[in-house]
């Protein structure tokens, strides 16, 4: 992807008031089928926390009677594996969360690694770059804390005060001298974008010229998760898409980027965090609670799929609104589990009434404890 300094020679028009957006086939510009997606990324093992949201995922997009696409996210080539990949992939099939497009069955709007679709985000950076809406930053990484990759839950909000959007051809040409720039799209009016989430409830977030313009490609060549994720997802059909509480922070910029593309934007769910005994959120490092290890302990696929239902309280459901009551005659609740494998637990929900999951009390908390599991982690 070596793509560092392509476009440099920009300009920044503040009097930009066109929506640019890469060519698409008409078909995508029309309604689309209901999809959702499971976009893992291959640097570690899957464990628990990654297969709660995928299950999640699973039934919301089966009980809807949509596509669920699986995207392997691995821009990151340096921390990126094939083989990672290839296991993922093992451990969704053996816990019977199967997909309808993706890696291994195809489907139309491939391909399916984010590393073999860098021609498309170049395509978007250089409609931007053409239309005067990238410039060339040289601020170093100690100046900034800028990263390209998936926001965690917890760091500080990074803003950028505008430094670079301001340079004169000569300071540019003397930066670029000692330094390959990043590209940031910059953000010339204030907006507030506001969405309703399906657990976390009414948002909102403010989105500032200069203080928000966001790396869109790396210094290295890299492009910038915001501008995949949303480039991907858009392409792809994606009209649900339901992950992690650490990411709810980045869903603000994401939504301005869908606009500023001319995209249909997708629904929002953020589940909680499965965090452990001690309150840490679940990580690959962690020992004891990636799926391969799982197997070796014993565990089968449904009393993993078991345990995380009952978790999420779907063995205490009783109304096909998806809110959560008195037990339902399959499984104790939270706190108790009965073994389920993911086609037997998507039948029992459809069969009680169920159309999604959307009302779902379980999972309004940004946090919930690891429980049902006999492990260390």
């Amino acid at each position: 992807m070596g793509n560092a300094g392509r476009v440099t020679d920009v300009s920044v028009r503040p009097d930009l008031d066109v929506l640019v957006r890469p060519d698409l086939d008409a078909s995508k510009q029309a309604p689309t089928p209901m999809k959702g997606r499971f976009a893992p990324s291959p640097t570690g093992y899957m464990h628990l926390g990654n297969v709660w949201v995928a299950l999640l995922s699973w039934l919301s997009v089966r009980l809807q009677g949509g596509q669920w696409v699986l995207r392997i996210e691995d821009i990151d080539t340096a921390r990126s594996k094939p083989a990672l990949a290839e296991e993922l992939m093992n451990d969704l099939e053996w816990l019977g969360l199967t997909w309808d497009e993706g890696p291994r069955v195809g489907g139309p709007d491939g391909p399916y690694y984010q590393s073999e679709r860098s021609d498309y985000y170049e395509s978007i950076i250089g409609q931007w770059a053409a239309a005067g809406a990238v410039y060339p930053c040289y601020c170093n990484r100690a100046r900034l804390l800028q990263i390209a990759s998936a926001p965690h839950e917890g760091e500080a909000p990074v803003y950028y005060d505008g430094h670079c959007r301001h340079l004169t051809e000569a300071e540019r040409a003397e930066a670029s001298s000692r330094k390959t720039p990043s590209l940031r799209r910059a953000v010339f009016e204030p907006a507030i974008v506001s969405w309703c989430d399906y657990w976390q409830g009414s948002q909102s977030q403010l989105i500032r010229p200069e203080a928000d313009d966001f790396v869109v490609r790396r210094a290295d060549g890299m492009y910038a998760y915001n501008l995949a994720v949303v480039a991907d997802d858009a392409a792809m059909g994606i009209t649900e898409i339901i992950r992690g509480y650490d990411l709810l922070d980045a869903t603000g910029i994401q939504l301005w980027l869908y606009e500023q593309l001319g995209f249909p934007v997708p629904h929002y769910g953020h589940v909680p965090l499965l965090i452990d005994s001690e309150g840490a959120r679940l990580s690959k490092r962690q020992h004891s609670i990636t799926i391969r290890e799982l197997r070796e302990a014993g565990y089968t696929a449904a009393d993993i799929i078991g345990r995380l239902a009952s978790m999420a309280g779907l063995t205490a459901m009783t109304g096909g609104d998806g809110s959560h009551g008195v037990d339902a005659g399959f499984g104790a609740g939270r706190g108790g589990f009965e073994a389920f494998d993911a086609e037997a637990l998507f039948h029992r929900l459809r069969d009680a009434g169920f159309v999604n999951l959307n009302n779902n009390d379980y999972l309004k908390d940004s946090h919930l404890k690891l429980t049902n599991f006999d492990i260390k982690v």
